[in-house]
């Protein structure tokens, strides 16, 4: 049998032990040499593309997207937070983003193009480079936990997606195109007030919320010079962003106050702050020579104090906290059965 060993510790590769997976087991993953804040990561899916896995508010299900060998594009998945009783979400049909749980357990909210097209879009133009489709077919769903009872929340003409909700189960915040510049908005829980809070040149989006609802982080670019707004409007006209350039922000919930939090010119993203409200943990390329070499790290809210989280040489991200912050869920290429499977985890949080 192959093997990872790693400080002192061998682990089956996950093409030996898949066979062997029990729902509802946790199964350890390696940590790595530097990973002081990480202890007992459990493994809870084992195969295909799963990703951006998030919390029931009772903490006991995730939501995420997942994409396998059967399907074109990604659908909306929720599961126990022990891995047990996976169940699509999602009808199969359209694409499908960031899904999201509402405070009572019972709804969920994630973003579909199932309206305009029940196949999966054409991805995006690879010719331009690296970029993201901000499909202006996608909208955002309200639907219960066992797939019934679709219903549109926010239909613009525009891209609608990237869907998170308040701590204090009050707000939505989300994503949009729908006045041209991908900006962010919040609405309520029924899809009614939506207000816009970003009005600057650049893409704005993957917003949070703090956990006490009163700030939002999210990532942005910021094109400064006339060639660099020149390119960033030719493919905002596409409904394309190139994401190479993104930092991590901090405003106030009604937009106001906000503020610059990394500046080191990469593709930051996927912010969710501690639950100190002191502290944000994050997704970066920073010190990748590989730009899909992507880390996680933690920054204090005023911008000082980076520290490295990860160091595993391909792919981590879209980290969340419990709410006493002493677990984190994110998602990892770490440990799979084949090359470019994505897996979600759960590790113990060490300060």
């Amino acid at each position: 049998m192959r093997s990872l060993r790693c400080e002192g510790i061998i682990v089956a590769n996950r093409a030996d032990i898949s066979t062997l997976h029990i729902p509802g087991h946790f199964y350890p993953a390696v940590t790595l040499p530097g990973e002081s804040h990480l202890r007992n990561i459990r493994q809870l899916t084992f195969d295909g593309e799963n990703a951006e896995a998030y919390l029931s508010f009772d903490e006991k299900h995730l939501t995420f997207q997942r994409r396998a060998e059967d399907m074109e594009c990604d659908q909306i998945f929720t599961m126990s937070i022990d891995g047990s009783g996976v169940t699509r979400l999602s009808s199969g049909k359209g694409r499908t983003t960031c899904s999201y749980w509402l405070p009572d357990g019972e709804h969920l909210i994630f973003s579909t193009t199932e309206a305009h097209d029940p196949g999966c879009l054409p991805p995006p133009d690879r010719s331009k480079g690296y970029v993201w489709k901000l499909y202006p077919e996608f909208d955002i769903y309200k639907i219960r936990k066992d797939g019934t009872g679709l219903e549109v929340l926010s239909a613009s003409d525009g891209y609608d997606a990237e869907a998170t909700v308040s701590p204090k189960g009050d707000k939505i915040v989300f994503t949009s195109t729908r006045d041209g510049d991908p900006e962010i908005y919040t609405m309520d829980l029924d899809g009614k007030n939506v207000t816009r809070l970003t009005h600057n040149k650049g893409y704005d989006g993957g917003p949070f919320f703090s956990p006490d609802g009163a700030k939002i982080i999210f990532r942005a670019s910021r094109p400064k010079t006339d060639a660099e707004l020149a390119g960033y409007y030719e493919l905002v006209s596409e409904h394309l962003v190139r994401p190479s350039a993104l930092e991590i922000f901090v405003m106030n919930a009604d937009g106001s106050d906000m503020r610059q939090i990394t500046s080191n010119g990469s593709a930051n993203f996927a912010p969710f702050m501690h639950p100190d409200g002191k502290r944000i943990i994050f997704c970066s390329n920073m010190d990748a020579s590989n730009p899909r070499n992507f880390d996680l790290y933690i920054i204090n809210a005023d911008g000082t104090g980076l520290e490295r989280v990860t160091y595993f040489e391909e792919f981590d991200g879209f980290p969340m906290f419990t709410r006493d912050g002493k677990k984190l869920v994110f998602c990892s290429n770490r440990n799979n059965a084949k090359e470019g499977d994505t897996n979600v985890f759960v590790a113990d949080w060490v300060d």
